[in-house]
């Protein structure tokens, strides 16, 4: 027996082109490098995102002054003698 209530495909009907023409308004893609989610306070995908981020700007000035100075971090930053 048919569903009563069959979903529409988004890209149900190709084209003469080829490409498959939408059924009604098309959405954006899933994995994306930007998002439409609000700052929110708590452990909510954007604050990982961001904190990811910043993680990784660390990182990478940590390796520029060790590179740079040819000392390690540390030792730069006066926390060993």
């Amino acid at each position: 027996m048919p569903n009563p209530d069959p979903q529409p495909q988004a890209n149900a009907e190709p084209q003469a082109s080829g490409k498959p023409e939408p059924l009604g308004q098309t959405q954006p893609p899933t994995t994306s490098a930007t998002t439409n989610d609000s700052p929110a306070f708590g452990w909510s995908a954007y604050a990982e995102r961001i904190n990811g981020r910043f993680a990784m700007l660390g990182f990478v000035a940590v390796l520029l002054i060790e590179a740079l100075s040819g000392d390690n971090f540390l030792h730069w930053a006066g926390l060993v003698p």
